[in-house]
């Protein structure tokens, strides 16, 4: 399990920056068994083998809690930090897939047709609805994509007006290979978390995006 040990001391230098003459903001700690309130600060949260650790949402958040402090600025402590890890996702897989010539857009087609197995191809239809766009613009991604020389398009045998969209070998290469670097870039992403504890933060995510998931699945890439 990921061990993690509250420490409760006094408020930390900086922790109270705010306009000109305002001091250090108290830590209010809420009593034993009780649940801190809105806007109650528990202190700092030390991991195991990381002690004093320190990023700029530790400081984004001190930051408003000492101009808010009437403001529950928690969520902070976690979206600030998913949001700047999808930054740094974001980067490392427009960097995986570039360097294999395809852009984003083009990995999230050819990524779902390669999960299919062989031989590779599902309808214009079924790949609007995994990758989450419109039938003209999916009808435009397909054209690109079979000018390219990634995909072809060809007859569907169960419904002689319709088509099938199938991997060629070029593209079955190129989405093999982006996905290897893509998942290189990750791991380099997650070297801070031994093997528990990225099973814990995967299963923390999933109970936060289950619900979300529900409602609306997320658009853009899956490898």
């Amino acid at each position: 399990m990921l061990a993690i040990m509250v420490q409760r001391p006094g408020p930390e230098p900086g922790l109270g920056r705010g306009r000109p003459g305002r001091g250090p903001q108290p830590t209010q700690e809420p009593q034993p068994g009780q649940e801190p309130r809105p806007g109650q600060r528990t202190g700092p949260v030390r991991i195991s083998g990381h002690p004093r650790l320190r990023d700029e949402v530790d400081e984004l958040v001190a930051g408003w809690h000492a101009e808010r402090p009437d403001l529950d600025v928690e969520p902070l402590q976690v979206l600030s930090r998913v949001s700047r890890l999808a930054r740094h996702l974001d980067r490392a897989r427009t960097a995986a897939f570039a360097a294999h010539g395809l852009q984003t857009w083009e990995f999230d087609v050819l990524s779902a047709l390669r999960r299919q197995g062989p031989p590779y191809q599902l309808s214009p239809g079924a790949l609007l609805r995994v990758t989450l766009v419109t039938s003209g613009t999916m009808t435009n991604r397909i054209d690109r994509l079979a000018h390219a020389g990634l995909v072809s398009r060809q007859p569907d045998p169960a419904d002689k007006r319709g088509v099938l969209v199938a991997l060629t070998d070029r593209g079955l290469a190129a989405t093999d290979a982006a996905l290897a670097d893509l998942l290189t870039s990750e791991r380099e992403l997650l070297t801070g978390l031994d093997d528990t504890q990225r099973r814990q933060l995967a299963a923390l995510l999933r109970i936060l995006l289950a619900p979300l998931d529900a409602g609306q699945a997320p658009d853009g890439p899956r490898p």
